[in-house]
Order: C-alpha cells, then structure tokens, then sequence
C-alpha cells in the first residue's frame, strides 16, 4: 500500500492538533449524553469501589486470594446487601399502596378522627372522599410506571455491577489511566484520593450507621407504642433516614396521627415526643460527630453538599454532592498553591535576570 506524502494534506501540524482536541470532545460529550440516563450506575460503581477497595486489598494484596474469586464475592454482598433490600421493599410499598387505594372510606374515617381530636375541620368529607377517589386513580396509574421504573433500576444496577467487576479486577489499569489522563499533579491525586476516601466514610458508611439507628429507634417507638406491622416501618425508616430534613419523621408523624385518630391519645403523643426529642436529635448529633470523626468533613459541606446532591443525582447525591463541594475546596487550595509557587518563581526569575547594581 502505497503511503500518501504529508505535503497533500492541507493542514498544517497545529490546526491537525487542535482538529483532533476537537473531535475528542466532541465524541466524549455525545458519549456522556447517551449514557447520561446511566450516569448513577457509573457513580455507585465508583462509591462501591471505595467502599471495598479495602477488604479487596486485604484478600487479594496480603492474603494471596484469587482476584476474580474475591471480586465476585463483593459483587455477591452488594447484592444481598443493598440490591435484594431494595427490590424487597419497592414490593412492599406497592402492596401497600394498592391497598390504600382500596380503603378510601376507612382513611376518612381516620381523617374525621383527627379533626374531632384537634378540634377543628379543615376539610369537608365529600372534598376528602373525592381527593382520596383521585388519589387512589393516581396510584393505579403509577402502578404500570412503577413497572417500568423497575426495569431501569434492573439495568442500572447491572451495569454498576458490571463496572464494579472491572474495576476491581482490572484495578492496576484503571488506576494508571487515572494518572496517566486526569491533569494533576501527583500530591493533587493524592489529595483528591484522601478527599474521596474522607467523603465516602463520612457519606456512606456514616450514613448507613446514621440510618440504621433511626431506623432502629423508630421501629422500637412503633412498637412500644402499639403501631401494627413495626419491622416493616422499620426498614422504611432505615431508607427514609437517607434523605435529609424528612428521613423518619416521614414514618412515626402519621404513625402518631393514627393513634391519635384511634382514640389512643398517649401513645400518640408518645411517638411524638419521642420522635421530636430522641430520633429527630440522635440524628443531627451522629451526622455531625461522624462527618468529623470518620471523614474530618466540615459539617456544612455534608449538609450542603446532600441538598446540592439530591437535587442533581437522586439518592445517589447523598454521597455525590459532599464530594463535589469537597473537590472544589481541594482544587481552589490547589489553585492558590499553584498561583503562590507561580509567583514565586516569577519573582526569583525576575532578581536573577535583574542586572547587577554598578559599584560606586
């Protein structure tokens, strides 16, 4: 095959330099934007991946275990762990869901109840009967969406699986592009490696540990207190603690409320103070001392960064938002390093070529 001479092609080096930057980001985004939808698989397999790295390390590094074996053993916990819990409740919600939709007459009852209790009617029973007849159409509508839903999380968990897979059996590589291709300087990975691994023990371990003693107190103050089915308000207010300002107040405020409606006026203001004082504080108390303890994260970055998360990503935010706001901290003190050693050396440069002052 004969080769074609350089002098045919009408660009010179620099614009075929500037040509090929062009097309790599233009590829790159219609890449991100087609796997945009799929964006929280690609997080979750990084959040998981720092999660394990360190029983990873231990198996594999120091005890000599075989790699893939470790690996699927990982991909095996998560499922049990996070992905089979959740499938589990979704079930469960939405059998409780289509079961709400059907007793519109007992929850105006309820509702009814309330008002006698409080003393006052904000509502009229044929506008609650109706809201509640909307209500329950609304949620056999979303049931089929639900469906459909479901069959996007299956896909996005399999693909965070099977991105999971490769990082940790193919770790060695994906580390070196990581230096290779990311534009920083060794101390600023390093930097940024401490960041991540600061937000991920302060936003997902903490959380999880945060989540896990709400859910604990509010399924023990249900039960104390007389609520029907507690273990399962339990592991609903494990998932709801995830989400911050509503987390479990979510679960034991109509719970108080129905015991109220029922005529039980003590437990219903037990649940309350309970929730109010105990569940409501252990909360702000645990998310502040964890955050410092586990990560040194700064507890306005945690809060800050869950509202910015969840607002952007969804849950997976919780954990995303604190490390984007603890990544722009880390680069802006970066940048003023950079700026300083710049100006330094600027400065030296400058005295060096400065002429020697004449001898008097």
């Amino acid at each position: 095959m004969t080769s074609i001479p350089d002098e045919t092609n009408v660009y010179t080096p620099h614009q075929r330099f500037l040509l090929l930057i062009v097309a790599l980001v233009v590829l790159g985004a219609l890449a991100l934007f087609g796997l945009l939808q799929y964006l929280t698989a690609f997080l979750g397999a990084g959040i998981l991946y720092v999660v394990f790295r360190p029983w990873f390390t231990a198996l594999v590094h120091r005890r000599g275990w075989n790699r893939t074996f470790v690996t699927v053993l990982l991909l095996l916990f998560a499922v049990v762990v996070l992905v089979i819990p959740f499938f589990a409740l979704t079930s469960l919600l939405i059998e409780r869901l289509q079961m709400l939709a059907k007793s519109t007459d007992q929850i105006l009852l309820v509702v009814q109840r309330i008002e006698r209790k409080v003393g006052l009617q904000v509502t009229q029973e044929n506008n609650v009967r109706q809201l509640l007849q909307q209500g329950a159409a609304r949620v056999s509508q979303w049931i089929p969406t639900l469906a459909s839903s479901v069959l996007n999380v299956i896909v996005v968990v399999g693909l965070m699986l099977f991105t999971l897979y490769y990082l940790l059996t193919q770790e060695e590589a994906f580390l070196a592009g990581l230096h290779r291709y990311l534009p920083f300087r060794e101390k600023t990975l390093d930097e940024l490696s401490e960041s991540l691994r600061n937000n991920v023990n302060a936003n997902v371990l903490g959380q999880a540990l945060v989540a896990l003693v709400q859910g604990l107190l509010t399924g023990l103050t249900l039960w104390i207190f007389g609520v029907p089915t507690p273990l399962f308000w339990t592991v609903v207010a494990f998932f709801l603690a995830f989400l911050p300002v509503l987390g479990t107040p979510l679960v034991w405020v109509p719970a108080a409320l129905y015991q109220l409606a029922l005529g039980h006026t003590g437990q219903g203001i037990g649940i309350l103070v309970v929730g109010a004082v105990v569940i409501v504080n252990i909360d702000n108390l645990l998310r502040i001392w964890l955050a410092k303890s586990m990560g040194d994260i700064h507890p306005w970055v945690t809060l800050v960064g869950i509202v910015l998360g969840v607002e952007i990503f969804g849950i997976v935010g919780l954990v995303i938002g604190p490390l984007l706001l603890s990544y722009f901290i880390v680069l802006m003190q970066v940048f003023a390093r950079e700026n300083r050693a710049r100006a330094h050396i600027s400065a030296a440069a400058a005295e060096a070529l400065k002429p020697p002052a004449a001898d008097e």
